[in-house]
């Protein structure tokens, strides 16, 4: 056994936590690249199933969402359970090759649909399943390798990292697919869903064989890091029953459930309906690489906002000396000036104008990712995965519930054009469709002014000094560390 060194010799820190983290942001951009593509590729795979329209795939949109939000709860306890490592490699795993058979979508064989929109949803509703309790499971990880005062950063990093890759994404497919000015395509969208699934597992392959649950059982990592760590996190506590009538009961917990319904709600459009929106009201072709970069900005500039939310945080808490105060006041500045955003996307026609303000609206909430997941493990603390868990359930609810209501009303506004003029879809005129879908969208864009004005109020009532359970912690999240 290796000797410790005398105190005048003491080693600095490993820093195997910031390898940690570096997988954790790696897992995100995972995440975000295969969830982004379906709606990149969304006008492509509605052609193949002889869909008229994108809002056509409401269901297949809505399927992912209602199958994440039944399973997140139940992943992110068995996170607690057993642990992030096992958990995190079956999610990866199963999500991974879902992503990869939807290139079966609308494939013929002598002439018959293979995989037709029944086929769709249901693979959609696997996908959700699987990929349920992602990040939960890595807000544990996250518990368990970073001390309380690092959480909001390294969160923020954390979603930084998907938002980025999620907003390159219908560049990356403009480019595999579409080629550029001096180069071919790649590849079909088929063989970029079968590329992006084999990512995922090679990434299960490298974090199954390095990671380890909690410092403690990390070979690289030395005592100096796990004191730094804090030994709180590395208890025995991790196997605890969950206490499901304290977080049924905590009023904290229920405001921050509902902020986070709220703003997945308006959230959503970036990652399902904006790409073909933007096709539709600003004629930009699917291949066009300008329009590309403006169907991924909401994504890129929000993860500036992902970045900087753990700074705004605490300088925030070092000007009011409150942390709770600071996420409150973070929290409604930023979500108010959202709504604002919001509204202002609604009402100009000029593309340049639309992009910016969505994306600042989307930069807006991420402002506030870092604090929501912070203060899950603030109030769940050795429960923080079915904690987080929760939330994003909700969350995800309201993803649902956007993905689905939206391309409702982009289909009743088509239906009463048709009626008023008592014609079929397929006989509208090219300007009288367009006029409709995107009065239906201008519906749904109303809607979401609204959820961001409930969602800054929200914030009122989120109090993370009140934990769910009684275990102790070196560091309050009302001090500031």
């Amino acid at each position: 056994m290796t000797e410790s060194p005398p105190a005048s010799q003491a080693a600095a820190p490993t820093s195997v936590r910031y390898r940690v983290l570096g997988f954790a942001c790696t897992l995100s951009m995972i995440t975000y690249l295969d969830r982004a593509c379906f709606g990149v590729a969304a006008p492509s795979i509605a052609g193949e199933l002889g869909l008229t329209d994108v809002s056509q795939l409401k269901w297949a949109i809505t399927a992912f969402a209602i199958a994440y939000a039944v399973f997140e709860i139940p992943a992110g306890a068995m996170g607690d359970l057993l642990g992030p490592r096992r958990t995190l490699v079956r999610i990866v795993a199963w999500w991974s090759v879902c992503t990869a058979l939807t290139a079966a979508v609308g494939l013929r064989v002598g002439g018959t649909l293979v995989g037709g929109l029944g086929a769709l949803i249901a693979l959609r509703f696997l996908f959700g399943a699987g990929e349920a309790g992602a990040y939960p499971n890595i807000t544990r990880a996250l518990h368990n390798w970073f001390p309380a005062r690092s959480w909001e950063m390294a969160q923020g990093l954390v979603f930084m990292s998907g938002r980025l890759i999620g907003g390159l994404t219908p560049l990356i497919l403009a480019i595999l697919v579409g080629g550029t000015a001096t180069t071919a395509p790649l590849m079909g969208w088929r063989s970029a869903f079968v590329l992006f699934g084999m990512i995922g597992l090679v990434w299960c392959v490298a974090f199954a064989l390095w990671f380890r649950d909690r410092p403690a059982d990390h070979p690289g990592v030395n005592a100096e890091e796990r004191d730094l760590i804090g030994s709180e996190w590395n208890s025995s506590e991790t196997h605890s029953a969950v206490p499901w009538r304290a977080m049924l009961t905590n009023r904290s917990l229920w405001a921050l459930c509902l902020m986070y319904f709220l703003i997945n709600y308006a959230w959503a459009f970036n990652m399902t309906y904006l790409p073909s929106y933007i096709e539709e009201r600003f004629s930009m072709s699917a291949g066009d690489k300008f329009g590309a970069m403006y169907k991924g900005a909401p994504l890129w500039i929000g993860a500036a906002g992902c970045f900087l939310g753990g700074f705004c945080v605490n300088g925030l808490a070092r000007l009011l000396g409150d942390r709770r105060r600071a996420r409150r006041v973070l929290g409604m500045t930023a979500l108010s000036t959202g709504a604002a955003c919001w509204w202002a996307a609604s009402h100009t026609d000029n593309v340049h104008l639309f992009c910016l303000a969505i994306s600042m609206a989307a930069f807006c909430v991420d402002l506030t990712l870092g604090s929501s997941w912070a203060t899950c493990q603030d109030l769940g603390r050795e429960h923080a995965a079915v904690t987080a868990a929760c939330m994003n359930t909700i969350g995800t609810l309201g993803n649902a519930l956007a993905g689905w209501l939206t391309g409702t009303l982009v289909e009743q506004s088509l239906a009463t054009t048709a009626a008023a003029q008592e014609l079929s879809l397929t006989q509208l005129s090219k300007v009288d469709r367009h006029l409709a879908v995107l009065s239906g969208y201008d519906s749904a864009f109303a809607t979401y002014v609204t959820v961001f004005i409930m969602a800054a109020l929200c914030w009122t009532l989120i109090d993370p000094t009140r934990p769910i359970s009684a275990g102790k912690s070196s560091v309050e999240p009302g001090q500031i560390a």
